[in-house]
């Protein structure tokens, strides 16, 4: 009898083992396995998709031929960038405070994945140029506070260490993509955003036009690499624009309704994607919460987005 009830308790182990790495593969009907979120800090959609020659996005425009863009993408809560960033990765508006002084108050995409697959937080990064964006590695909600937070790497040293330059924020993208088997991440390039706060509409184009080539570059290492290869979905958008030039000091600044702020970019490339698709579907910023969780095989009860439909193949 006590060999039986050993032979049991064995059984019951060994599927309990099988359960726990089941939980490493995402959702079958699905290809993506890892899912990286570009955030091209406060770039303007008329200096990006909606500039006719599409001369500052040079590589994100000729990689439509592999992808994704959705004409009419918004920001429809708050158009700055600690509020823009926790509603791409929390899927609900939030007038949070943006100067990092406080966590959003919703779970996130990295706390679901993390705690749905059981994965280590190594699997999961937020990299910004903004040190006060370590904010999205965590959450007030006192279920989840403190619990499957992802990595970061923000700023100079963490929050309250000031930003650093978009090319460092790169090479710390390159380096932990090669170290380390990143599935889920959301990266913050903050030039062209700072450019514009400076007034230097020369440096603000250039920013759009760097950031546009480390975006190509990181296409082209996710794509060299068994890994990620065929395996991996790329999002690029904003967290909000800037005004329009109605405004008294023109694209300088943002934080309101005009669609300078609100009409942004969402361009995507992925297995799962149509390919040179233009989609003319009204989507917004929470909806790219839902369509991560989609593609990762992970409920998110807390947000209120949608998942972009028609933008997939299936």
């Amino acid at each position: 009898m006590k060999l039986k009830k050993l032979f049991t308790l064995i059984a019951i182990a060994y599927l309990m083992l099988f359960w726990s790495c089941s939980k490493d593969i995402p959702a079958s009907f699905y290809n993506t396995q890892n899912v990286i979120i570009v955030v091209v800090d406060g770039a303007r959609y008329t200096e990006t998709w909606g500039e006719a020659s599409q001369q500052f996005i040079p590589h994100r425009s000729a990689m439509l031929s592999e992808g994704v863009f959705c004409s009419q993408f918004y920001n429809n809560g708050f158009t700055s960038t600690c509020p823009g960033h926790t509603a791409i990765c929390t899927g609900v508006y939030q007038n949070i405070n943006n100067t990092g002084a406080e966590y959003p108050a919703n779970p996130s995409v990295f706390q679901y994945w993390l705690k749905t697959y059981n994965r280590p937080n190594s699997e999961a990064w937020v990299i910004a140029t903004k040190d006060k964006l370590e904010i999205l590695s965590d959450c007030t909600d006192p279920e989840w506070k403190g619990k499957f937070r992802p990595m970061t790497d923000c700023g100079n040293f963490g929050l309250g260490s000031g930003y650093r330059e978009d090319f460092t924020t790169f090479m710390s993208v390159s380096t932990k993509l090669s170290s380390y088997r990143v599935r889920l991440a959301i990266i913050n390039f903050k030039q062209p955003d700072a450019a514009a706060h400076a007034n230097d509409s020369a440096a603000y184009l250039q920013g759009i036009k760097d950031t546009d080539n480390y975006i190509y570059q990181l296409w082209q290492q996710l794509q060299s690499d068994d890994f990620y290869k065929n395996k991996t979905t790329l999002i690029v958008t904003n967290d909000h624009g800037r005004h329009t030039a109605g405004h008294l000091d023109g694209f300088v600044s943002h934080g309101d309704n005009c669609d300078g702020c609100r009409h942004i970019e969402f361009f995507a490339l992925g297995p799962d994607f149509k390919q040179n698709y233009i989609s003319k579907t009204t989507y917004e910023q929470t909806d790219i919460t839902n369509t991560v969780a989609e593609l990762m095989g992970f409920p998110i009860p807390t947000s209120n987005g949608k998942v972009m439909k028609d933008i997939f193949k299936k």
